[in-house]
């Protein structure tokens, strides 16, 4: 492409990612205030990820309108746990008391997802296999009844 329609496109694009970072940020701010209404026992920022995922599975919005921003808000993602990691300090006594604890439920916490994500990624996988199965079947047959030898 020509540098110059690409240096062209470079603020509409911009303005593109701004205006999906303030979408996303905006479904943030109302999953809080739907939070704090509601009295709910959830955060805030994932009571906002559900909204997401609402307006995502219903279709009411399409993933191409907030892709690019969620791109740049993942590969950044690192830079959003210094201020835990820093906050983390202040509970230095807890850590010292507690710490093989807090450990073995970190572990345990983490196998257990990952077993229950293995469990479930192959009982779709054997769910669409055997639906690939049937299907296959079902088209050889009809390509035998009329004729056709694959």
């Amino acid at each position: 492409m020509n540098p110059l329609v690409e240096n062209l496109m470079y603020p509409r694009k911009l303005v593109i990612v701004i205006s999906q970072l303030a979408f996303l940020a905006l479904l943030n701010r109302a999953g809080y205030m739907l939070a704090h209404m509601l009295s709910l026992r959830l955060p805030g920022n994932l009571v906002g990820m559900l909204i997401l995922l609402a307006l995502l599975s219903g279709r009411l919005i399409r993933l191409e309108w907030i892709q690019e921003g969620a791109s740049i808000l993942t590969r950044h993602l690192a830079f959003f746990f210094i201020p835990i990691a820093v906050g983390l300090i202040a509970f230095k006594e807890v850590f010292l008391q507690n710490g093989l604890a807090i450990l073995g439920t970190l572990i345990v916490s983490a196998t257990a997802g990952i077993l229950l994500c293995g469990f479930i990624a192959q009982a779709f996988t054997e769910e669409e296999a055997r639906n690939h199965e049937s299907t296959a079947g079902i088209i050889r047959h009809w390509c035998y009844r009329v004729g056709l030898r694959p």
